[in-house]
Parts: structure tokens; sequence; C-alpha cells
């Protein structure tokens, strides 16, 4: 998995009717690109992470701030 500052990591539900989670990278602390990422949650919260095979990543960068 390879990833840029301002991606997004999808992580899709893992039982029926679970919703996908989806947080922004605000910091990549592998090299090239690689795991673990410092994340920020839609709440604010952030944390560090490195996704598992049931995320995916979305190379569109997040919208800033309105």
């Amino acid at each position: 998995m390879h990833a840029s500052k301002g991606d997004r990591l999808v992580m899709h539900g893992r039982v029926v009717g679970q919703q996908e989670r989806i947080v922004e990278i605000v910091e990549v602390l592998g090299p090239d690109g690689t795991p673990p990422y410092r994340v920020r949650a839609e709440n604010g919260h952030e944390t560090i992470m490195s996704p598992g095979p049931d995320t995916i990543v979305d190379h569109r960068k997040a919208a800033g701030p309105a």
C-alpha cells in the first residue's frame, strides 16, 4: 500500500450493514508512502494506523476548509 499526505483511506465494513469509515492521511510515517500513517477522522480525532486488507487508498485529495 502506498499513499500520500491528503489521500483518504476507505475501510470497508466487515459485516453486512456496517458502513465504511473514511479517514484523511495527515502524515506518512513509513518510507516511500508505506504505512504506518497518522490519520484524522471526520470528528477531528487523530491516530496512527497500519491499514488492513479491508482498506483501500483513495488518491483524490480530501476537500479543504470552505
